[in-house]
């Protein structure tokens, strides 16, 4: 059903290796097919990045609804039904789309189904999606710090040396390695993430489960031991590149206050916007300054009368 979208993975990979032996790699090495998976990757988050702000401005939105939010569930608190129709009058009302908030992950994941299919044919010797017989040799001989580049950690001692592998227990290692770190990025990924939702967003219903899911992450690890090291390889640097996409946006565009302090009227100060804009706070009326009136001075009743006074 998604052939067509592996076929557009192994395409795009093919070409990456073919430039990177144009400038002068070897073919057949590590290097090269490690490289092209690398720079497969990102390719694929350059063109993700308008998709991140956007994400930025839908969480800035949410930030701000907070207040609005907050007097519904407690209106409606009995009512789940009306409740959720009134959320999504809001969500209309401000432009929101919730959704918006995890479309880059919902993105990036038909692309690493389609590189985990691509790698898995190549292991298997299968010429499909783009590669011939010769690319396919190519890229199951190609070694990655000793590992082969098809080769995963369940992989038989045979099917290592079939790969080519010298050494089958270091190759294991080398697997083994790449799995702690692909699941130590996901944990510091979705770390930073849920830090700066937590000064969004303090009293979000679902901090409790963000929270459970950041602690399982480096439980995420297991998962690549089923991998081949090609897609880890892949995993590693998505998310080394959205822990330094976040880092520079996220001090570029720091979190706002809190909506619990924007509802009293303390977050309305001058605020640089995503794209370094200010937005300025209402203008406070000035206080005209008091004119004195001077009164005339009273005058004795003989001078009113403009006569001498009476002897």
């Amino acid at each position: 059903m998604l052939d067509w979208l592996y076929n557009i993975v192994g395409w795009v990979l093919i070409q990456i290796h073919a430039g990177l032996t144009f400038v002068g790699l070897n073919p057949d090495s590590g290097w090269a097919w490690g490289l092209s998976i690398v720079l497969l990757t990102v390719l694929m988050r350059v063109i993700m990045v308008p998709l991140f702000v956007k994400q930025m401005h839908t969480q800035r939105k949410m930030q701000d609804m907070q207040p609005q939010m907050m007097k519904v569930r407690e209106r409606y608190k009995h009512d789940k039904q009306r409740q959720q129709q009134e959320m999504m009058k809001l969500y209309q009302e401000s432009g929101t789309n919730p959704v918006m908030g995890c479309l880059p992950l919902l993105l990036q994941m038909p692309v690493f189904f389609s590189l985990f299919s691509v790698l898995r044919s190549v292991a298997e010797g299968n010429a499909r999606y783009g590669f011939t017989e010769d690319l396919v040799h190519s890229a199951q001989g190609a070694m990655i710090f000793h590992a082969p580049l098809a080769a995963q950690f369940t992989s038989t001692t045979a099917e290592l040396n079939q790969y080519g592998a010298v050494n089958p227990v270091m190759a294991k290692v080398v697997i083994a390695i790449a799995c702690v770190v692909m699941g130590t990025t996901t944990f510091l990924t979705m770390r930073q993430s849920i830090k700066r939702s937590t000064a969004q967003m303090p009293d979000n219903p679902m901090m409790q489960s963000q929270k459970i899911m950041m602690y399982l992450a480096p439980a995420f690890g297991l998962f690549g031991l089923a991998m081949p090291i090609g897609v880890l390889i892949y995993w590693v640097t998505s998310n080394s590149w959205t822990m330094g996409q976040q880092h520079f946006l996220y001090k570029k565009h720091p979190a706002g206050a809190p909506a619990t302090a924007a509802s009293n009227g303390s977050a309305n100060s001058s605020a640089k916007g995503l794209f370094g804009k200010r937005t300025e706070s209402e203008p406070q009326p000035v206080e005209q300054p008091k004119i004195e009136r001077k009164q005339p001075k009273k005058k004795s009743r003989a001078k009113r009368g403009g006569g001498n006074p009476r002897k």
